[in-house]
């Protein structure tokens, strides 16, 4: 078997652990799991924190998932990714006005999420689970390494009440960053609750603000959202179960390339063997392929999953994989009608932030949540510190556009973001929990995922050692993004097969930030780990 290393050890505990993308969440939501929080209750109380601590990556304005294990053996996703306005129209939006400005929000999806959340699994009061949030956002907290980065990057981004917010700390590690009206957003939401932010005052003022500035959301769109409790979707892979959330969702992408990957014995190639990198990426490759040409919205489109995950089916697309020569992918989205030397479909009749928690009962709670970009559609509504995130970019809006991506009033888009779990067989036949990873990144989020999944399950990584491995990202034609670690003889023959690379360095945040969470097989000790790519940090007790 091979042994991965590791920079950090991996963090264990009797009772309980926890893992996100930044210090002081991870040690908000640990402190609740010490007072009898549920599982859900930590994850709440860090996805709120993190929308302070990381603002530039989600919060308020923004959408997500819930993938949840309860200790009974039910998994549950809740699905808070947002919908488009009733008034949106893909002849009203251009290339940028979906990725940046007053047109690119979808309805913010967060806080239904997790009001609803913990309506049905929490423990501690909510106003337990904001108060530490409001205290970073009122008293303020110290910029951390990845936060000066990240603002730094994110300023042009911002309207005018956003700068007016952002540009007042000095970007230096140790700055205090104060959000005084998120706080006060944050601290009428824990007393009134999400109709505060849906049918009350942050309503009536995302409305004006955006009559006034030609964007689309109204009053209406807003009172009329609702999360969706679902049921996911799961695989066998070599005896485990892999299970994920459903389209909308993408991860039906993940669970493609694992089954695909199923056929071929990974551990013999050798981890990060050129040989493994180049059979992984053309697998990829086709499965990128397959979601670009089906994800969508099943209210409005069904998704082929029976058929796409089939045995004949994942057969036949084997047979196009290539394993001398890298061949082309169309990218990460439909870009027009593909050329003829790429990767085609089957025949078929950027900023995210992830975190997990398991309590000392074994329920296991994971959340991906984004404002889409960095500091989302740069739009902050004024006087609440709300920032809303730009979710239209992943929608389609050419009239010509053949997949179920295209904007539509209502719709939900296409969501890369896709939490997964992993069960083991248990001696009553049923299934035990093993473990939970994810990551941001974009669409990466459906490859990068991969490759720590395969780390643990076909070359015995543990969670910390998943996660840190050299990764790779895929883009348009034969490029491939790269960490160094992977070292140059096996650079030099993925080079040679035809990969156009581009190398990131030993650690790069463009290839995701993972967070894990993991109960021992043998002993029910909870494992954690996170990502130092990012500010990630995993603690338990």
């Amino acid at each position: 078997m091979t042994v991965l290393t590791r920079s950090r050890p991996v963090v264990a505990g009797r009772r309980a652990a926890v893992a996100s993308a930044h210090p002081l969440a991870s040690n908000i939501g640990l402190d609740v799991l010490k007072s009898g929080g549920h599982a859900i209750d930590a994850v709440i109380a860090m996805a709120v924190a993190l929308g302070v601590v990381e603002p530039y990556m989600s919060g308020v304005g923004g959408v997500g998932f819930l993938l949840l294990h309860e200790a009974t053996g039910t998994t549950r996703v809740l699905n808070f990714c947002g919908n488009t306005p009733a008034a949106a129209r893909p002849d009203l939006f251009t290339d940028d006005t979906k990725e940046h400005g007053i047109k690119a929000p979808l309805i913010p999806g967060n806080v239904a999420g997790w009001f609803e959340a913990h309506r049905q699994y929490g423990r501690l009061p909510i106003d337990r689970l904001f108060a530490p949030a409001i205290e970073f956002a009122e008293g303020g907290f110290p910029l951390h390494p990845f936060n000066v980065v990240m603002i730094a990057s994110s300023m042009p981004r911002l309207n005018a009440p956003g700068r007016a917010i952002y540009s007042q700390v000095p970007l230096r590690i140790g700055a205090i960053l104060r959000q005084t009206e998120l706080g006060q957003t944050l601290r009428q939401l824990a007393r009134v609750g999400p109709d505060y932010f849906y049918r009350g005052p942050v309503a009536d003022r995302i409305d004006e603000f955006m009559r006034a500035e030609g964007g689309l959301i109204t009053r209406d769109d807003l009172a009329g959202y609702r999360p969706d409790w679902e049921s996911p979707i799961a695989i066998d892979y070599r005896g485990l179960t892999v299970k994920t959330c459903p389209p909308n969702n993408e991860g039906f992408q993940i669970l493609q390339t694992l089954k695909l990957l199923e056929a071929y014995d990974l551990a013999a190639l050798g981890h990060n063997s050129a040989e493994y990198i180049h059979l992984l990426s053309e697998t990829v490759k086709l499965a990128i392929a397959d979601r670009i040409q089906y994800a969508g919205d099943p209210k409005f489109h069904p998704v082929p999953l029976d058929r796409l995950l089939s045995p004949a089916y994942l057969e036949e697309r084997r047979q196009l994989i290539n394993r001398q020569r890298a061949s082309h992918s169309e990218g990460e989205r439909w870009r027009g009608a593909p050329q003829t030397s790429t990767v085609p479909a089957g025949k078929v009749e950027g900023m995210t932030t992830h975190l997990s928690a398991i309590d000392e009962q074994g329920n296991v709670a994971s959340i991906t949540q984004s404002l889409g970009n960095g500091f989302g559609s740069g739009v902050a509504v004024p006087g609440t510190g709300v920032l809303l995130n730009s979710f239209a970019h992943w929608c389609e809006i050419a009239p010509d556009c053949p997949t179920p991506n295209v904007i539509a009033p209502g719709k939900r888009w296409a969501a890369c973001m896709a939490p997964v779990h992993v069960f083991r067989p248990d001696d009553s036949g049923g299934q035990r929990f093993w473990f939970s990873v994810a990551t941001p990144g974009s669409y990466g989020i459906l490859h990068t995922t991969v490759q720590m999944l395969l780390n643990v399950i076909d070359f015995g990584a543990d969670c910390q050692a998943a996660i840190e491995a050299p990764r790779f990202r895929l883009w348009e034609g034969t490029r491939m993004q790269i960490e160094n670690r992977v070292g140059l003889p096996v650079l030099q023959e993925l080079s040679r097969r035809g990969h156009l690379l581009e190398l990131l360095g030993d650690f790069n945040y463009v290839v995701g930030g993972g967070q894990a969470v993991m109960i021992d097989p043998e002993s029910g000790a909870r494992l954690g780990g996170a990502d130092p790519r990012r500010d990630g940090y995993a603690l338990a007790y």
